[in-house]
């Protein structure tokens, strides 16, 4: 009997899905070359990549050869997965080490050449949108660390039975990838890096609202959350092919400079339909603001970009002398608004923002204020979102804001939206987190502005403080809500101070009196 085509094989459901890597890790666990989730999740991650790549390869060599069209594939053999995976206890143990790790080694086809990863990290595509590139990006700072060539094939035997032959099974593989990702935030953390939660990331794609011919960035992408919920919204928004071909080919760009976020970004993208990433692996902060030119601007922008780290000092270089700061969330603040659209250069209003922002930076003053003098001046802030504690638990309990603004106009006045903590709770947790349903009323109120007890209004023109010499040195967006407990006054910590020792000692002399008026009642 014929053996069945890939195209034919049965699909792996959920739960099935679930088993294999479950146990994929488990088998991972015994292997002493790797050191926890941050070593195991790149290893799973890289061998689903190359058995995803080929099971997309075959689909599209069929519809060619359907079509009478030529097809080129990415991975030449012998160093497709199916020439040395996926066959049932192939090449394995030193050799199956030696064919991935080596740069020259035996190969399945029994010539002498170069090894697995030395083959993907050499390809190379022959102009933009090919994924050869993509794959020898992905695989360029890659390294296998299983030392146990029997191990390696028992889990390449468990990814081989996944079969990436139906869309449903894609989406289904996606989900439990997005677990994988929370599982590898959760070791990230301890690392000083922080992760967007889903529920907030899918409303500032939908507060946002990006438009199918836009562009739109995120050039702190980590992972990919906000790329791959912007091609979730705007998937919807695809009627015709040609409608798919924007978004495939010219709407959505990232930028990651680390290698394990790079890669599960890819896959991530990957999974859920994009064809060809764009994302840059460098450091997105490494060109000059001025040399950043209309070309080089953008619709939207999504990130979170990250906060509390310090970038090198020919990294500042890249920006004006007067606004030059280790603090990594600053710069990137800056390279956000170089790089909108300016209005009448392809759009209206100009380009967009959303950006995560720490609580610090709303208050800071020196160089933040100077950042912040210039985002009111030529940027119109329109709204600060105030997100309750503990929405990024547990990696920090740092209070966060989401900012919206874009390039319309300056900014004359704020609305600040304070969502509210769920009745009953104090804080968000890891195990207790935000959910998207918090979210509702502010989505409500976003089209339809008006002052309620979630909501206030400010108005900008006193804002920014500046020295005799006229100098900024301080611009305070940390404006507590008016309707709140928390709404104290705006005072310097100094005048609260006196003021509350003025109160102690008013309350003094007042005990003092009654003292003496009852010693006087006694006699």
């Amino acid at each position: 009997m014929a053996k069945k085509s890939d195209t034919e094989q049965p699909m792996t459901t959920a739960r099935q899905l679930a088993t294999i890597i479950k146990s994929s890790r488990q088998i991972m666990r015994k292997d002493k070359g790797l050191n926890g989730d941050l070593d195991r999740l790149p290893m799973l991650t890289w061998i689903m990549f190359l058995k995803f790549l080929d099971d997309l390869e075959q689909l599209r060599e069929t519809e060619a050869v359907l079509e009478g069209k030529a097809f080129q594939p990415v991975i030449e053999a012998p160093y497709r997965w199916r020439d040395w995976a996926a066959i049932e206890g192939g090449i394995t143990g030193d050799e199956l080490v030696a064919f991935i790790n080596n740069d020259e080694a035996m190969r399945p086809d029994g010539a002498r050449g170069p090894g697995l990863f030395a083959c993907l990290r050499s390809l190379q595509g022959t102009g933009g949108g090919d994924r050869r590139d993509v794959v020898a990006t992905v695989f360029k700072d890659l390294y296998n660390r299983m030392i146990n060539g029997y191990l390696l094939r028992d889990v390449i035997d468990k990814v081989n039975s996944i079969h990436f032959n139906a869309s449903e099974e894609i989406h289904v593989l996606s989900r439990l990838y997005e677990t994988l990702l929370r599982e590898m935030r959760d070791a990230a953390g301890d690392s000083g890096e922080f992760y967007t939660p889903r529920p907030v990331v899918r409303f500032m794609v939908e507060a946002t609202n990006p438009k199918l011919g836009e562009t739109i960035l995120d050039p702190a992408c980590g992972t990919g959350g906000f790329l791959v919920e912007a091609y979730n919204h705007l998937e919807r928004q695809c009627r015709i092919v040609e409608d798919r071909e924007i978004l495939q080919d010219r709407t959505l760009f990232g930028g990651e400079a680390k290698s394990l976020p790079y890669l599960l970004a890819q896959m991530n993208l990957l999974l859920h339909g994009l064809a060809y990433p764009r994302i840059d692996p460098e450091n997105s902060l490494r060109h000059p603001l001025r040399e950043i030119g209309d070309k080089d601007r953008v619709d939207i922008i999504l990130t979170n970009p990250p906060f509390g780290g310090e970038e090198e000092k020919g990294i500042l270089g890249n920006f004006p002398e007067d606004m030059q700061t280790a603090e990594t969330a600053l710069l990137f603040l800056q390279l956000i608004m170089r790089k909108l659209k300016r209005p009448g250069h392809g759009t209206e209003r100009g380009g967009r923002a959303a950006v995560v922002v720490p609580n610090g930076m709303l208050f800071g003053d020196g160089v933040c204020a100077r950042i912040k003098e210039e985002l009111l001046k030529n940027f119109n802030l329109h709204t600060i979102v105030r997100l309750p504690e503990g929405v990024f638990s547990p990696y920090t309990d740092i209070p966060t804001n989401l900012m919206f603004f874009d390039r319309s106009r300056p900014t004359n006045e704020i609305w600040y939206y304070q969502i509210p903590l769920p009745e009953g709770r104090r804080k968000y947790t890891k195990t207790m987190a935000m959910e998207y349903a918090e979210f509702a009323d502010c989505l409500k109120w976003w089209k339809n502005r008006k002052q309620n007890e979630h909501a206030w209004r400010i108005d900008t023109k006193d804002l920014i403080q500046r020295d005799e010499q006229g100098r900024v040195v301080a611009c305070n967006l940390d404006i507590k809500n008016p309707h709140s407990v928390e709404a104290t006054d705006q005072r310097a910590p100094a005048e609260i101070i006196d003021a509350i020792v003025e109160k102690e000692h008013n309350l003094l002399d007042l005990m003092g009196e009654i003292r003496t008026s009852l010693a006087e009642g006694i006699r």
